[in-house]
């Protein structure tokens, strides 16, 4: 059985992070509010959430050690074990992984030798696959300590981990200059990041990520005609009905092509349709 209470912080360690604590809880008009960056603070000295963290955090908020403990198990973002400097995940949803996320998680974990939620022995590089990052157009996507490496291959993702294990600088594709992961999660409790430019440096989306907003734009799309602009919908009888001064396809002098229906309207084979398909289970599951 594990000792309980959970051992203090050192003396020290617990009024320099006290005094943290307390700046973050005066953000907020609540105190229980500040619990995820006081999350985030505790695992800046330690690396992940121990039990110790989870009593200061309980003791500073005024909650129980449940309480704080169900929050910290609930987000992926806090570790529950010990971990490397470098956490390295790669996205293995359904984009990202059908474009090659599957293939790079299985030459990590050859090349590293290690298996998922694991780090290396020299500490340097926990590998885990996440869900998705929101990224998906620069599919498949790296990240190291949430910070984006895109369009990844299995050699590339390679290259990456080796760099972090020989200590070489490694540059993101966008955003802030690399860091540890503990700096990262004090970072993330709220308090800046003194490194010189790395503020500077954290950019907007790329330009991948831009395409749609263009096109709702009425712009053209790099690489296509001006007359490559998404038109409205359409019906049998010609053009659906636009709301009131929309123009028909984003753009005021162009008309919406004639019999060019979206998924939407034409017609489905669908089990409310189709006697012979109805719904609902008819075997057991997986069969």
């Amino acid at each position: 059985m594990p000792q309980l209470p959970a051992p203090d912080y050192p003396a020290d360690v617990r009024a320099r992070l006290e005094a943290d604590a307390r700046e973050v809880i005066a953000r907020y008009p609540g105190s229980r509010s500040a619990l995820l960056p006081l999350l985030h603070l505790v695992q800046a000295e330690e690396g992940h959430v121990t039990r110790t963290g989870i009593r200061f955090c309980a003791e500073m908020l005024d909650l129980t050690t449940a309480e704080v403990t169900a929050v910290s198990t609930f987000y992926s973002m806090y570790r529950r074990r010990a971990g490397g400097d470098y956490q390295v995940g790669v996205c293995t949803n359904t984009l990202c992984a059908v474009m090659g996320g599957d293939a790079i998680f299985d030459e990590l974990k050859r090349h590293l030798g290690v298996e998922n939620g694991e780090t290396t022995e020299d500490g340097a590089v926990t590998l885990e696959h996440i869900e998705c990052n929101a990224a998906c157009d620069f599919a498949p996507v790296v990240m190291v300590n949430w910070e984006f490496f895109d369009n990844q291959t299995p050699e590339s993702a390679t290259r990456l981990v080796d760099d972090l294990l020989a200590g070489r600088t490694v540059e993101p594709t966008r955003g802030a200059p690399l860091c540890t992961y503990k700096e990262t999660s004090r970072i993330l409790a709220g308090f800046p990041d003194a490194r010189p430019g790395a503020v500077e440096a954290t950019g907007g989306a790329g330009p991948a990520s831009l395409v749609g907003l263009r096109l709702a734009k009425g712009e053209t799309a790099p690489g296509r005609s001006a007359d490559h602009v998404v038109a409205p919908r359409t019906t049998a009888d010609g053009p659906a009905e636009a709301l009131e001064g929309e123009p028909p396809s984003g753009r005021p002098d162009t008309q919406a092509p004639s019999g060019h229906p979206s998924s939407h309207d034409a017609p489905q084979e669908t089990s409310a349709s189709d006697d012979q398909h109805p719904a609902g289970p008819i075997a057991e599951e997986g069969e």
